[in-house]
């Protein structure tokens, strides 16, 4: 992610994630877009544990005692056995927790995953940390809110192309989307019935929705981190309410991750991350006047502010038509 970019568009909080597509891809964590070490730009970690309905396929790796690797699992041939493999990990998880003792002296059944990702499930299958699914088809949506409500699991939809489908049974089973306003267009035969009203329509239903943008595809989304507001303004052109589309990138996404307390809303008591803007902040000639993260007001200076001043003057010779 460019730094920089994003904090003058307005963006003082973030959420990074694994970048692998396996099936429990690894731990989120919120993070300030202040200057310094990493450890200094942490607000909370972890915040939840990422997933993914569709895992690639690859050949997983071995552990001490031989397990299969979850986080690189051994070719994932169907949907069905994305969630045979989920419902084995959690009943590893619950089992592991239990016979921690007969496990180090070797006498546990095999497990699907090393005891490092036995011991990070376990705070997901107490319920302390959310399950960040991806997942777009409707039909993985409800199979997740399923699996997740029988293990008692909190579960988090993230993508979410179809979710619209399903919106009731999201609303009734709490589970928030993460998703965003501009594609239209399926990207997968998992996202067929993708469309721009999705954002709107979860928040008619009563779901709660945090804009994470989709816009982009591969590398470029780490420059487009800064578009964000235009993904809230694209949400209200397609129906949802302007304080519907605020509250998806301020206060919603830090409810979602636990961390309403610090950042997400200007009250007494929070890091003051504010940002003051010329105008509507969803339209595109408003300009983020001012940024301010844990208080301090920031000023950067990007690759596009340079390139914009060493063109502002014309070059030598050079006539204006």
């Amino acid at each position: 992610m460019l730094l920089a970019p994003a904090r003058e568009e307005g963006v003082t909080s973030f959420v990074p994630g694994p970048g692998n597509n396996t099936l429990i891809a690894g731990q989120l964590a919120i993070l300030d877009l202040n200057p310094g070490t990493l450890d200094s730009m942490i607000v909370r970690a972890p915040v939840g544990m990422l997933a993914n309905a569709e895992p690639a396929q690859g050949n997983g790796g071995q552990d001490e005692a031989g397990a299969a690797d979850v986080a690189g699992a051994t070719e994932i041939g169907s949907r069905g056995e994305v969630l045979l493999r989920m419902r084995e990990l959690f009943d590893d998880t619950r089992d592991y927790a239990r016979r921690k003792a007969e496990y180090d002296r070797g006498q546990s059944r095999q497990y699907i995953a090393r005891r490092s990702d036995l011991e990070a499930m376990i705070p997901v299958l107490q319920g302390k940390l959310p399950l960040v699914l991806t997942a777009d088809r409707a039909s993985d949506i409800e199979a997740g809110i399923r699996l997740t409500r029988q293990y008692g699991v909190k579960l988090v939809i993230a993508s979410g192309a179809e979710a619209w489908m399903v919106a009731k049974e999201l609303a009734a089973a709490k589970v928030p989307v993460l998703a965003g306003a501009m594609n239209n267009i399926p990207t997968s035969f998992s996202a067929l019935g993708s469309r721009q009203e999705n954002v709107a329509l979860l928040r008619q239903a009563g779901v709660t929705v945090a804009l994470f943008g989709n816009a982009g595809g591969g590398g470029e989304e780490q420059f487009n981190v800064r578009n964000l507001r235009f993904e809230a303004g694209n949400a209200v052109a397609y129906g949802a309410t302007w304080d519907d589309a605020l509250r998806a990138v301020t206060l919603s996404p830090a409810e979602i991750f636990g961390v309403a307390d610090r950042v997400g809303s200007l009250r007494p008591g929070a890091e003051a991350n504010v940002v003051v803007w010329s105008g509507d902040p969803f339209e595109f000639s408003t300009k983020a006047e001012a940024v301010f993260v844990r208080g301090k007001r920031l000023v950067d200076t990007s690759r596009q502010d340079v390139l914009t001043k060493r063109y502002q003057a014309l070059p030598p010779k050079y006539s204006q038509p």
